[in-house]
């Protein structure tokens, strides 16, 4: 049996009426409600807003962290930057933007005084990688970037809208063994990608998965009854030889059942995950 986590935010009200956010007041309380639900771990959210209440910013507050972990024995072993979704990484013209990078390699090192194995980077939506110039840029940016996470004992994992032969060949040209593919299960049954392809071109480098349900080219929705295709993506990511935590980033309750709708998913997971 593999390790279930969840996303930050998912187990407490939306924060701010944002399906996900980091959720700046009573952050402590979902590590509690993560232990009732049977999960192992959080996927801790670093974004723009509220950045200066995140605890992950200073020492101070990666201590308050610390003992809630310790406290509830539900880890933190990765992050989704959100943060590079409103300041990218590489400009349009696939410009090096350094200070977002060197803001990056501060994470990074943050990142490193925990028990943190990946940092999540997402390339879709607003930061989507839609030019060849820009997967050129990312490639430059992420030579330096992709050391200092391995010094740091860290993975730095791309997520990415990219047609699956075009995001192998990112990560062939990048080639660093700190740098690896997010797979999320439900954005990529919405852009009607063959799982079957797609985790044949990611499987050298697979390092995570988010699991959720979307409807072909529409929203999320509940897991089991969207277009995700659950029974061959998990059996081509057990054929990876995976062996790590799955991420839960399925659709939100409608009536406040949070606790109870997260280990309802989690059993979901393992009896996939089972065969």
């Amino acid at each position: 049996m593999t390790d279930i986590g969840i996303m930050q935010g998912r187990l407490l009200p939306p924060f701010e009426g944002r399906f996900q956010a980091f959720p700046a007041t009573g952050w402590q309380t979902e590590f509690h409600n993560a232990k009732a639900a049977g999960l192992d771990c959080i996927e801790w959210i670093y974004e723009r807003p509220h950045e200066a209440d995140n605890p992950l910013g200073s020492d101070a507050g990666l201590a308050q962290l610390q003992a809630v972990i310790e406290e509830t024995g539900v880890g933190v072993r990765s992050i989704c930057a959100d943060y590079y979704m409103e300041e990218l990484l590489v400009d349009p013209l696939g410009n090096i933007r350094q200070t977002v990078a060197d803001h990056l390699k501060g994470l990074i090192l943050q990142a490193g005084k925990l028990s943190v194995i990946y940092i999540v980077l997402p390339f879709v939506d607003a930061s989507s990688l839609t030019t060849e110039a820009q997967r050129s840029g990312l490639v430059r940016t992420l030579d330096e970037l992709a050391k200092q996470a391995q010094g740091a004992g860290l993975e730095l994992h791309l997520e990415t809208d990219l047609e699956p032969a075009i995001f192998r060949k990112l990560l062939d040209d990048i080639n660093s063994p700190a740098v690896r593919a997010n797979f999320d299960i439900g954005n990529s049954a919405a852009l009607g990608y063959d799982p079957v392809i797609e985790l044949r071109a990611l499987a050298p480098y697979l390092g995570s998965v988010h699991v959720k349900d979307r409807l072909l080219g529409g929203s999320t929705v509940p897991l089991g009854t969207g277009n995700a295709d659950f029974p061959t993506c998990f059996k081509m990511i057990r054929d990876t030889g995976f062996d790590r935590h799955f991420i839960l980033q399925a659709a939100r309750g409608k009536n406040g059942d949070e606790i109870e709708l997260a280990a309802r998913n989690r059993a979901f997971v393992e009896s996939y995950w089972a065969g």
